[in-house]
């Protein structure tokens, strides 16, 4: 599928679902979709058709192949609860904070793709690419920290959920957090044994998420 096309889809579905089924009079629900396309956008065009391919149908599982199943769950549990929440008024999120959540959400989101466009190996799954390549990056964010797709993506979602207005949403994002931190350091232990060069890496710049902090 072309990059826009891809886009146009992504963009479809996450219009019906949060503006069909949940509250369309939602100012803040539109503004979530605003930002979901235009960050969607930027993304498809940043990446290559080889990286695309990595990214969507990676050949392999992975090392990491429950996390995986379990975060893309999570995902998309958090929106499905955020669109029961937004239909049946369950919790309500103050302006203010809807406002924080959307920025937060959207900012994390051109982290992940500035990482991106730094790393062409930016899989969705944990695996040495020996079929494309794989080299250490250590240039750009990699070299301020280890893991700065993981460091907007851990943010984000809950970001997003309370810009979504849904307090529910957040405490399900927060678990998907959770399980991106465990990536975090499965994917680094996994990368020190088998990518050449990676753990002399981690004694250049020794934080994975948070510069001074871990």
């Amino acid at each position: 599928m072309k990059p826009v096309a891809r886009w146009a889809l992504a963009t479809a579905v996450a219009s019906i679902l949060l503006l069909g089924l949940g509250d369309s009079d939602d100012p803040w629900l539109w503004a979530y979709v605003a930002v979901f396309a235009a960050v969607g956008m930027y993304a498809m065009l940043s990446m290559d058709e080889d990286l695309m391919k990595e990214r969507f149908t990676p050949p392999s599982k992975g090392a990491d192949r429950l996390s995986l199943r379990a975060v893309r769950l999570i995902a998309a549990a958090h929106i499905a609860v955020a669109i029961a929440d937004s239909r049946f008024k369950w919790t309500h999120v103050p302006d203010v904070w809807r406002a924080i959540g959307l920025a937060g959400f959207g900012l994390g989101f051109l982290v992940i793709v500035q990482a991106m466009k730094t790393n062409r190996f930016f899989s969705s799954v944990v695996r040495i690419q020996e079929d494309r390549g794989h080299r250490l990056i250590d240039t750009g964010p990699y070299a301020v920290i280890r893991h700065p797709g993981y460091a907007g993506m851990i943010p984000a979602i809950p970001l997003g959920a309370l810009a979504l207005g849904s307090w529910l949403a957040v405490a399900v994002a927060l678990t998907y957090s959770i399980l991106i931190w465990r990536r975090v350091r499965f994917e680094d232990r996994f990368l020190q044994e088998n990518l050449a060069g990676y753990e002399a890496y981690t004694h250049r710049v020794r934080y994975r998420l948070v510069p001074g902090v871990w």
